[in-house]
């Protein structure tokens, strides 16, 4: 008897157990059933080894049978088994795919099948703002001939959960990153791309991280020992799960930014379905402290901006653990511009160096590129001074994109704008050299703005600046020996300074300045 995945009964994620623990309902293991992801109109990724799993009667042989391969593994005693697909070519053509059992009468078919490239996307509410939010976005949808979108549910777990609620959809996912991300990816290679969208507004990087990382992060140790002992907050978490649908808008606020149990949730049960990386729009709820762990308001146990970096370097190695892929590729998004300075900073100036402003979270994002398989896609030019959700979205998708086209797909093209590469210091001026820095311009026909320049005194000047061939020659007139340079080094500066390709040049500074 065959039965499609369209006709399949949902599983419903979640239970509630006693101790507070948040365990997945799932049907008897005599029942065939496949991995969360593995729905009608799913895409699979090419040129790669595709992992299919899920669960059967114990001692069962499992087949998976997809694009003339058959693939057949023994079903342990946990119930779990898995298959490895050979890679596959990209594949326009509607395939199903058909999974049976020795032990069952049911087989189950997976309806129109594409294989193309496949990203997660994840982060908080920049990520999740919908496709229809930015006009010039919600344009390209009749164009999406081929992008494909699952969106996982939002929901938390005490424990790391193997299933998740979504379904693949025909059609874009509703995330205007994504969608531009994707629409752009699509027509760089003319491949299908798939989608997959497990983001959650206020979430901090602490609301993704497995438990485990408390052996490597000490600070996220402590705050998992605290959640631990916070009986009043697990109860709330129970309550809430256990009530009606819609949650309030209190208790969605309150279910998000707790720390881990989103990954559990909303990022464990992707483990381990093959695709080419991660794309990674996240930050700002780590942005309300310098140094981290401040007591209050309760959601601000988390990083800070000035060990975000670390930690996010920690966070890319371990997911890669998790997929048992050194090659899982992230990109990750820049904060864009915005004008507001913590109060523990010298300076509320959303142009100033000095301020304790997104800037500083900006340099700590950056520092994910030391590990390879990475980017960051630059936003500095976006953004908008009294907006943390600026609509300006599609330029970000367009920069993903290249940045993805150029690091996954080999193809030759300029994805990164102007990075200094050597300063060089004289007697009254500065000279910044950059790479990536063919047809240096500014993108209004106006000298370079946003560098700023000082000597020991930590006191900091605007710059004078010239471009001369791939370099900036800069001064200022109460300067006589400038010895530091830090470029669009503040929460919301005026920068203009491009590429031939219209690329902003990235944030930087050459001193060792402490906040």
């Amino acid at each position: 008897m065959r039965t499609s995945q369209a006709s399949r009964r949902p599983v419903r994620c979640f239970r509630f157990a006693v101790l507070f623990a948040v365990a997945m309902s799932q049907p008897a293991y005599g029942e065939l059933q496949l991995g969360s992801l593995f729905t009608d109109h799913a895409v699979l990724q090419r040129d790669m080894p595709v992992p299919v799993w899920g669960k059967a009667d114990p001692g069962a042989t499992v087949t998976v049978a997809f694009a003339g391969q058959s693939k057949s593994g023994l079903v342990d005693g946990d119930g779990k088994w898995r298959v490895d697909l050979d890679p596959l070519k990209a594949n326009v053509d509607s395939r199903d795919m058909t999974v049976s059992s020795t032990k069952h009468s049911d087989e189950i078919v997976i309806a129109d099948l594409l294989v193309g490239e496949v990203w997660i996307c994840s982060g908080q509410s920049n990520m999740q703002m919908g496709t229809q939010a930015v006009k010039e976005i919600a344009a390209l949808v009749p164009e999406a001939k081929k992008i494909r979108g699952f969106q996982v549910n939002r929901t938390v777990s005490f424990t790391e959960q193997e299933s998740c609620e979504g379904n693949w959809e025909v059609g874009p996912p509703n995330s205007a990153v994504a969608f531009a991300f994707a629409h752009f990816l699509q027509q760089s290679d003319d491949v299908p791309v798939g989608i997959i969208l497990s983001c959650w507004g206020s979430s901090s990087i602490e609301a993704w991280m497995p438990r485990g990382m408390t052996e490597s992060v000490p600070h996220f140790k402590t705050v998992m020992q605290e959640f631990d002992a916070d009986d009043e907050t697990k109860q709330k978490i129970q309550s809430i799960l256990a009530g009606t649908k819609p949650w309030s808008n209190q208790d969605d606020v309150f279910l998000r930014r707790q720390p881990n149990i989103l990954y559990n949730a909303m990022m464990k049960p992707l483990v381990p379905f093959a695709c080419r990386g991660l794309v990674w729009y996240q930050g700002e709820r780590n942005t309300q402290s310098m140094f981290g762990m401040v007591d209050s308001p309760w959601f601000s146990r988390n990083s800070g901006m000035l060990i975000y970096g670390d930690v996010l370097k920690q966070w890319v190695t371990r997911y890669r653990k998790e997929w048992n892929r050194d090659d899982l590729h992230v990109l990750v998004v820049m904060m864009p511009g915005f004008g507001v300075a913590l109060d523990s900073g010298p300076s509320k100036d959303p142009e100033n160096p000095i301020a304790h402003s997104w800037a500083w979270m900006r340099e700590s994002q950056l520092k994910v590129r030391e590990l390879p398989g990475t980017g960051v896609s630059n936003s500095i030019d976006l953004g908008e001074t009294k907006n943390v959700h600026p609509k300006d979205k599609l330029p970000i998708g367009k920069r993903l994109a290249l940045l993805a086209a150029r690091d996954t797909l080999g193809q030759a093209v300029e994805a990164d704008g102007p990075v200094v590469s050597q300063v060089v210091t004289a007697p009254g001026r500065i000279t910044v050299h950059f790479e990536h820095a063919d047809g240096l311009t500014t993108s209004d026909g106006k000298p370079p703005t946003g560098f700023w320049l000082a000597d020991d005194s930590k006191n900091w000047f605007a710059a004078s600046a010239a471009i001369e061939g791939e370099a900036v020659v800069l001064s200022n007139d109460g300067l006589s020996h400038p010895l530091y340079v830090r470029y669009a080094f503040s929460g919301k500066p005026s920068v203009n300074l491009v590429n031939a390709s219209g690329l902003p040049a990235y944030p930087f500074r050459t001193d060792t300045f402490q906040p």
